[in-house]
């Protein structure tokens, strides 16, 4: 197999975040991705490869065009105030019903289109998620070439980014911009397996109302933990997407058998759906020592993800793992990794 990465990450570092009421370094580092690559290269398990510049049509076949360009100009809207430091919006509409005119102010503009405090902007934000987004777009294409399985170092994440909305650290969603690429060569439908702990809330907003991508995810309840106003077992899709959302909520201390068996019910119900391809959103912050997650998997049961994920292999479907969540540092890159291991050696 082969993994895209991107040094362009390397822009996005620097922003902050708020916890708890208090404004924080955040999280998301640029440690993280080159664990994942430092490990991928560590386990033999294929070349290191640089994604090709696919352009913005993969990225608005999936995001609205204005939001897109607030994403590119947003920087230089904040640094224009004379505004060093990250730009983190402190107002949001939160459903209020107001019709959605875009404000012309950047602080208007960063509340309209985030849904949480977790993403900031940087001067090379945009830079970052770009490249991010090509990685995720390059995987895409190998899966179209006919290989069995490619790996995305993408960062920063995308699953919690919507069409028109930021959040949870993501500004572009890149399993989405994959899963709709594969529907040219892989339809009439495709499926996005999310075993990140929290729940890919922007994901399943792209393909709620349709029935080309079928979204499953195991993660916290909702009732609990991140992103809170999505997730639960209730949410099935809408319209044409009935049907096409499956939800499996795990309790805090979730440890490796319930996991298991909760991943089991996702891959029948990927396998039952027909889908000839799949998009994993791979967040390894189920892990029992991340920082801001609450499940106990330990480092062995990510091999054991990746053997059960065979199943999908055995049936001939191709898979495109794009990296997503993650925060224990010293263990992400072994963690995301073993996934593949387990996967292609057993």
């Amino acid at each position: 197999m082969h993994a895209w990465y991107s040094s362009h990450h390397l822009a996005h570092h620097g922003h902050g975040e708020l916890i708890g009421g208090e404004l924080l370094a955040g999280f998301e580092l640029p440690v993280r991705a080159e664990r994942v690559r430092d490990a991928f290269v560590a386990a033999d398990l294929g070349e290191v490869l640089t994604p090709a510049d696919a352009g913005l049509q993969p990225i608005l076949a999936v995001h609205d065009a204005r939001y897109v360009a607030f994403l590119q100009s947003a920087w230089a809207e904040w640094r224009a105030l004379g505004r060093t430091h990250p730009a983190l919006g402190m107002v949001w509409h939160a459903g209020l019903g107001l019709p959605r005119e875009e404000p012309r102010h950047i602080e208007g503009k960063l509340g309209f289109y985030s849904i949480d405090a977790g993403c900031a902007i940087v001067e090379g934000t945009w830079e970052a998620a770009y490249w991010s987004a090509q990685c995720a777009v390059a995987g895409a294409q190998s899966l179209q070439r006919g290989e069995a399985t490619a790996l995305a170092v993408c960062r920063p994440p995308g699953h919690h980014a919507a069409a028109a909305l930021m959040g949870g650290y993501c500004y572009l969603n890149n399993a989405a911009i994959a899963a709709q690429m594969l529907l040219a060569t892989h339809g009439p439908r495709v499926g996005v397996l999310d075993i990140d702990y929290h729940h890919g809330n922007g994901t399943q907003a792209i393909f709620w109302q349709r029935d080309d991508v079928f979204f499953t995810s195991l993660h916290a309840d909702p009732h609990d933990d991140y992103p809170y106003l999505s997730g639960h077992a209730s949410e099935e899709g809408e319209g044409a997407g009935h049907g096409h959302t499956l939800n499996l909520p795990l309790p805090a201390g979730t440890t490796a058998p319930a996991y298991l068996a909760a991943l089991e019910v996702a891959i029948d119900a990927t396998l039952q759906r027909g889908c000839r391809a799949v998009v994993v959103s791979l967040g390894v912050d189920t892990f029992e020592r991340d920082p801001i997650s609450k499940f106990k998997l330990a480092m062995p049961d990510y091999l054991e993800i990746g053997r059960r994920l065979r199943r999908l292999r055995a049936a001939g479907v191709p898979l495109l793992f794009v990296f997503e969540g993650g925060y224990a540092t010293d263990e992400v890159g072994s963690n995301a990794v073993n996934v593949l291991v387990g996967l292609e050696r057993g």
